[in-house]
């Protein structure tokens, strides 16, 4: 019955995050195509689906892929995301984040397809005027990657309204870890995530920059919420299988519920290697919130969704195993 609903179109699927979706899709039977610039992904990361490499703004490029692959649902992951890159060069994210999404909706409404699965970001949110947060908090970004991410979440409301696209767009807070498999794992050039980053100071690759230790938190550096990367994935199967089923639209926060800071995550990478890691103070990052971390009991609720793997040294572990097995990542540059 899956095969008969068409494919799924996985935008940036060979990044971190859209790959790791993308295989549970293969895993659960769906026919998948991965549409990929590859200015970050990695064509090893997709090798079990169909992979289309363009520009995810190219409208006629995307209604041919759709036209000749039978895409019936979209993934949507293709996005500039770096906060501190996101403050030094605005342009680019919203050339990326906001005139290539639009591109992708009016390709997706002109060939029919009205299914979309939007990964948003906790940047959305701002600095939290309370905690944990409920996807009613107000949405008050302070930096331009959760601007240009607000300013999908609205258009889709508006083409829902107009147009009748049906969407689930997922919030989400720090994704980690690696496919318990050992089969994908994060490889970001220059890697700018704090786990992998630890992992590699802890190799003796690097010495882990800290950026902050003056925020009012117990230890003086940001809270965040870590979620593992296929916790994320099987979140993305069940808003397609909710727009699949019912056509009904809807927002959801994804997050453990439970904030770790830059410190403890640091001394998770430690315990999890056996090995210290080396780290100096830097400066804040203009754009980072002092805490943030998610409340998910909607899609708890709704989806019944939960996380299997919430433990921060086992999110940490996977991270751990997938770097030794893989010491050069997929062992190509971004873009190869």
């Amino acid at each position: 019955m899956d095969a008969e609903r068409g494919a799924i179109l996985v935008t940036g699927g060979a990044g971190y995050i859209g790959s790791h979706a993308a295989k549970a899709l293969v895993d659960a039977g769906r026919r998948v195509v991965v549409y990929d610039d590859l200015s970050a992904g990695h064509r090893e990361a997709v090798r079990w689906c169909d992979l289309v490499v363009g520009d995810v703004g190219d409208e006629s490029a995307v209604r041919a892929v759709i036209r000749q692959h039978g895409v019936t649902a979209v993934m949507h992951f293709a996005a500039l995301a770096s906060v501190g890159a996101s403050v030094c060069d605005p342009s680019a994210y919203y050339r990326v984040n906001v005139e290539g999404s639009l591109g992708l909706l009016r390709a997706m409404l002109a060939e029919s397809v009205r299914l979309i699965v939007f990964s948003s970001t906790a940047a959305v949110f701002g600095e939290p005027a309370e905690t944990p947060i409920t996807e009613s908090h107000p949405t008050r970004p302070i930096n331009p990657y959760g601007e240009t991410k607000l300013v999908i979440e609205h258009a889709l409301a508006g083409f829902e309204r107009a147009y009748g696209l049906r969407h689930v767009t997922l919030r989400y807070f720090n994704a980690a870890g690696a496919e318990p498999g050992g089969t994908l794992g994060e490889d970001h050039r220059p890697e700018g995530h704090l786990v992998p980053s630890a992992i590699d100071a802890a190799l003796g690759r690097r010495t882990l920059e800290v950026f902050g230790e003056d925020y009012a938190t117990a230890d003086g550096t940001c809270l965040r919420d870590y979620i593992h990367v296929s916790d994320l994935s099987r979140a993305h199967l069940l808003a397609l299988g909710r727009l699949e089923s019912t056509g009904r639209s809807g927002v959801y926060n994804l997050g453990n519920g439970r904030p770790f800071s830059v410190k403890d995550v640091i001394e998770s990478v430690e315990r999890v290697s056996g090995r210290r890691v080396p780290w100096t103070a830097a400066a804040r990052r203009e754009g980072d919130p002092a805490v943030l971390f998610a409340s998910s009991s909607r899609i708890r609720e709704e989806l019944g969704w939960k996380p299997a793997i919430s433990s921060l040294d086992d999110i940490t572990r996977t991270a751990w195993a997938w770097r030794l097995h893989h010491p050069a990542g997929y062992g190509e540059g971004a873009g190869a």
